[in-house]
């Protein structure tokens, strides 16, 4: 086995030093030579910074630029079947969701152009060269998922979750969550739960991180995603708790449904090697716990809210369901609403 994997990386050294070769007679791009060297078959180090540094400044071009250095590092990752290779290049787009300019998120957040699931290409990887580089692959599978998973709930957010380039979309968008519908909350949280359920599929330690520089790297890449994804459901489930007695019957039962399923990360999210109990997000349990207790169930998945229950008859249901003048806008926060006096006057009173 150890002679195999010594072969094995010779030719990979090989490999490297042809590719380069190859793009200079060519007179390739500087971009694919920078993503060549980038994403080497060298087993023993992770992306070297100096190289994704020279990734993410070139990215910060024109939008014909950031477009090429995309198109070519998808063009490496799916053209190998090196797992150490497929690593590396999900790393660096890692990178570019957490470090890179803006232009080159773009690009890579509709890369392909029809964008949708599994658009990595990767569910079907294997490289069973070796015991080790065959448990890699289940990581490389995984980590594509939760990448693509990554892009797609920060598509539905409006700003790269950890990235520091959408610093700024992401204050707007904290200081508008008290002025979102409550659909458009519960659309928010519904992604960001996803992304946390696809976080609990993490494969098993069956490939122990001690020594594995890409594993190590990989792990600190996720585990800081997890903390800031934690924070972003505080965020609006906390908002959540200000409008429980405003909430209609239909957005009661999604709320509940989507802390259900919360419950369910908990136990794999203790299990799985990436998060710790100290980790884990304590204030996040808390409240979640704080709003399974304020909102009723009742019979079989009929969810009420219990400061509200009177209001949630059959009769009251259907009155519900007409629109008189004297209704109120509701505002999507309670500590912005209206009483139904000032609310039939901006409905147009012709007193």
């Amino acid at each position: 086995m150890g002679r195999i994997t010594i072969f094995r990386d010779m030719i990979g050294v090989i490999k490297d030093k042809a590719s380069l070769s190859k793009a200079t007679i060519l007179s390739k791009s500087n971009l694919h030579v920078a993503v060549l060297r980038a994403t080497s078959h060298a087993p023993s180090t992770s992306p070297q910074d100096h190289h994704l540094s020279t990734l993410l400044t070139a990215g910060d071009g024109s939008r014909a630029t950031a477009s090429t250095l995309i198109e070519s590092l998808m063009d490496r990752l799916h053209r190998t079947g090196n797992s150490i290779v497929a690593l590396k290049c999900l790393l660096t787009i890692h990178h570019i969701i957490k470090r890179g300019p803006f232009i080159l998120q773009d690009q890579l957040s509709i890369f392909p152009a029809t964008g949708g699931h599994n658009y990595l290409k990767l569910s079907g990887f294997r490289d069973g060269t070796t015991a080790t580089t065959w448990l890699l692959s289940a990581y490389v599978r995984w980590y594509a998922r939760y990448l693509e998973t990554l892009i797609s709930t920060s598509r539905v957010l409006g700003f790269f979750i950890g990235s520091s380039s959408s610093k700024v979309e992401k204050e707007k968008q904290i200081d508008g969550v008290s002025s979102m519908m409550n659909d458009d909350l519960i659309r928010d949280v519904d992604s960001l739960v996803l992304f946390i359920e696809e976080f609990c599929k993490v494969p098993d330690k069956s490939l122990s991180i001690e020594g594995n520089k890409l594993l190590h790297e990989l792990v600190g890449l996720v585990e800081n995603d997890y903390l800031l994804c934690v924070n972003e459901i505080l965020l609006r489930l906390s908002e959540f708790k200000e409008r429980l007695s405003h909430m209609s019957f239909g957005e009661s039962f999604e709320l509940v449904c989507i802390l259900k399923r919360l419950n369910e990360c908990k136990e794999r999210l203790l299990g799985s090697f990436i998060v710790t109990e100290e980790s884990m997000g304590g204030t996040l349990w808390s409240l979640i716990e704080e709003l399974q207790n304020r909102v009723g169930m009742k019979e079989e998945g009929k969810f009420l809210t219990k400061e509200n229950k009177e209001r949630y008859t059959e009769s009251a249901r259907f009155g519900d369901r007409v629109l008189t003048s004297s209704d109120s806008v509701k505002f999507s926060s309670s500590r912005f609403g209206l009483n139904r006096r000032n609310s039939f006057n901006l409905l147009g009173s012709t007193e």
